[in-house]
């Protein structure tokens, strides 16, 4: 919900899977939230930035887990060096 200034005024506002778009829910215990850190494309070095990755349990209890850090991770470096 946002006000009339256009700023977000909800008091809770859930995460979804980045994977599968499934909202994760409170009791979802499986689920995590890892950050992976942006690389300079030219030096190789950390920017100092990271993008956040959220995987369901329902992604980690497949096993799936693995792929789709690694398929996210290489889809955002390929839009990163797109920019």
């Amino acid at each position: 919900m946002q006000n009339e200034a256009g700023e977000k005024v909800d008091m809770y506002i859930p995460r979804k899977c980045s994977w599968t778009t499934r909202v994760l829910e409170a009791k979802d215990h499986g689920s995590v939230q890892i950050n992976v850190g942006n690389v300079d494309s030219i030096t190789g070095l950390f920017t100092g930035e990271s993008t956040a990755f959220c995987l369901s349990g329902y992604i980690r209890d497949k096993c799936e887990g693995d792929m789709a850090l690694t398929a996210l991770s290489q889809k955002n470096d390929a839009q990163g060096s797109a920019e």
